[in-house]
C-alpha cells in the first residue's frame, strides 16, 4: 500500500475533502425548481428553454458515464489507440440521434421518444420501449456509484461503499431539489471540472511516451480490436436512442439549437473519450495490470497527483450521468408515463418525482452492493436494443405500422438475449478476434430486424 494512503480509511483524506466540497458546490449552484416545468422540462421560473451553450454542454458530460471512460482506457490498454478510438465512435451516435430526433420533431410533432412511437407503433410499442429505457437508466445507477467507489477502496471495502452511498446521496439531493434544470445547470459545473481535469491528468501521463508514440500503438486488424470499431459503427443506429439521459435533451429547446448542441456535443465527446483512451494505451506500454480499472492502475503507478486529477474526472462525470439518470426517471413516471396513458397532466406533481428519484437511488445501489461487475451494464443493452434502428431511421416509409415495429424489436432483443448467454454459432462470427461474435450479433442481426419491420409494408403492398 502507497506510503500516502491513510491508515485509517485506506485513501487520501484530499479524497474524502474534495468529495464533500463537490457536494456542497453543486447543491448550492443548484436552483430550485419552482414549476413542474422547471422540475420535468428544465425550462427556467420564465418558462424559457435552456440555452444552446448549456444544453451542448449537458450533452457532451451527461454521455460521458464514468463507466465508459473506466472501458475506454480498459480498451486502449488491451487493444492501443485501436481500441480507444473504437469506444470513443459511440459518441457519433449523438449527432446520428439528433438528426433522427430533429426530423420525427419537425415531420411528426413529436414531444418525447415514447411519444413518437406511440402515434407511430401503438400503445404496447411505447410500452415495450419504457421497460428498455428502465433497465437502461436502472444499471447507470450501480454502474457509476461503482466507479467512484473504486477510488475509495477495493469493491466490497468499507470505503468503496461509504463513498459510492455518500455520492448518491450527495446526487440526490441536488437533483430533488431541481430535477432536470437542476441537471442542466450543474452539469456545465461538471463538464468544466472534467475538461479541466482530464488536461491535468494528461499532462501528466501523456510525456512518458510522448503522443505520437501512444498514438501509433495496436494493429489494423479485426483480431486487433477493429470487430470493436465495427461493432460501435453498427450500434450508433440503435444504441442512442434507448437513452432517455441523452433522448431528454432532445425534446427541451427548438429544433435547430438541438441539433446544433448534438452535433458539437458528439464531436467533443469523441475526441475527449479518444485522448482519454489514451490513459490506457500508456498502461499497455508500462506494462500496467488494471486489473479492470486503468485510470485507477495509472494513477497510483504516478502518484496522488494523477490519481486525484483521475478520480475528480470520473467523480464529475458520474455525477453528471447520475442526475441526469434520476431526473430522466422521475420524468419518465411521474410526468410522462401519467400524460401518454390518458392521466391528466396535474397528476403529475414534484413529490411523486422526488420520490421516484429516492427509491432509484436506494434500490439501484443493490447490484452495486452485491458486487456486480460494472461492465455488465454495456454489455446487456447495446446488442439488445439493435431492433430500434429500423424504428427510428426507417419511419418515414411506413404509416402506422405497430406490426413493424414489434417485428423488429423483439427479434433484436432475442438475438442480444442469444449472444449474451453465449448461444451465438461461431458459422455467424464475423473475424477471429474477441469481439467476432458480437460483430456477428450486430451485423446480421441488424439486416433482419431491418427486413422484418419492411415485410409488413411489402406485404400491404403486394396484397393491399
Amino acid at each position: 500500500m502507497p506510503e500516502w494512503w491513510t491508515p485509517a480509511w485506506g485513501l487520501p483524506t484530499a479524497f474524502w475533502g474534495f468529495l464533500l466540497v463537490y457536494g456542497v458546490v453543486l447543491y448550492a449552484v443548484s436552483p430550485r425548481a419552482v414549476t413542474l416545468r422547471s422540475f420535468f422540462q428544465g425550462v427556467d421560473a420564465a418558462g424559457r428553454p435552456v440555452a444552446t451553450v448549456p444544453l451542448t454542454l449537458s450533452v457532451f458530460i451527461s454521455w460521458i458515464f464514468a463507466k465508459s471512460v473506466t472501458n475506454a482506457a480498459n480498451l486502449g490498454a488491451e487493444h492501443g489507440v485501436v481500441g480507444a478510438l473504437a469506444y470513443a465512435t459511440y459518441w457519433l451516435g449523438i449527432p446520428v440521434a439528433g438528426l433522427v430526433i430533429f426530423s420525427i420533431r419537425r415531420r411528426l410533432q413529436a414531444t418525447s421518444m415514447v411519444g413518437f412511437l406511440i402515434q407511430r407503433y401503438g400503445h404496447a410499442a411505447g410500452g415495450a420501449f419504457t421497460l428498455a429505457i428502465l433497465i437502461r437508466l436502472y444499471n447507470e445507477i450501480w454502474s457509476n456509484t461503482a466507479v467512484v467507489g473504486g477510488y475509495f477502496g477495493d469493491p466490497g471495502s468499507r470505503g468503496y461503499i461509504t463513498a459510492a452511498l455518500v455520492f448518491t446521496g450527495i446526487t440526490l439531493a441536488y437533483s430533488a431539489k431541481g430535477g432536470l434544470r437542476s441537471s442542466l445547470m450543474t452539469d456545465a459545473v461538471q463538464a468544466v471540472l472534467f475538461v479541466f481535469f482530464l488536461v491535468l491528468a494528461l499532462f501528466l501521463v501523456l510525456p512518458d511516451y510522448g503522443v505520437s508514440r501512444l498514438a501509433t500503438t495496436g494493429v489494423w486488424q479485426l483480431n486487433g480490436g477493429v470487430d470493436l470499431l465495427l461493432v460501435a459503427g453498427l450500434q450508433l443506429v440503435s444504441y442512442p436512442f434507448h437513452d432517455p439521459v441523452l433522448t431528454d435533451r432532445a425534446f427541451i429547446n427548438r429544433e435547430r439549437s438541438m441539433l446544433t448542441a448534438f452535433i458539437v456535443a458528439g464531436v467533443l465527446g469523441f475526441v475527449a473519450i479518444a485522448l482519454f483512451g489514451l490513459v490506457g494505451v500508456h498502461a499497455q506500454l508500462a506494462g500496467l495490470d488494471g486489473g479492470g480499472n486503468v485510470p485507477a492502475a495509472v494513477g497510483r503507478s504516478m502518484g496522488v497527483a494523477t490519481l486525484f486529477f483521475l478520480s475528480v474526472v470520473m467523480m464529475s462525470s458520474a455525477g453528471s450521468t447520475l442526475d441526469s439518470t434520476l431526473s430522466s426517471l422521475s420524468k419518465g413516471l411521474a410526468w410522462d408515463l401519467p400524460r401518454l396513458w390518458g392521466g391528466a397532466s396535474s397528476s403529475a406533481s414534484r413529490r411523486s418525482g422526488i420520490g421516484v428519484m429516492i427509491a432509484f437511488a436506494l434500490l439501484g445501489n443493490l447490484p452495486m452492493l452485491l458486487g456486480t461487475d460494472i461492465l455488465k451494464a454495456t454489455t446487456l443493452s447495446g446488442t439488445m436494443v439493435m431492433g430500434l434502428a429500423p424504428a427510428f431511421l426507417l419511419y418515414p416509409w411506413s404509416g402506422y405500422a405497430p406490426v413493424s415495429f414489434h417485428l423488429s424489436f423483439w427479434t433484436g432483443l432475442a438475438l442480444g438475449v442469444v449472444h449474451t448467454l453465449g448461444w451465438w454459432p461461431d458459422a455467424l462470427a464475423i473475424g477471429a478476434g474477441g469481439y467476432a461474435h458480437l460483430l456477428g450479433a450486430n451485423a446480421w442481426g441488424l439486416v433482419l430486424c431491418s427486413l422484418l419491420y419492411l415485410l409488413p409494408l411489402l406485404v400491404h403492398r403486394v396484397w393491399p
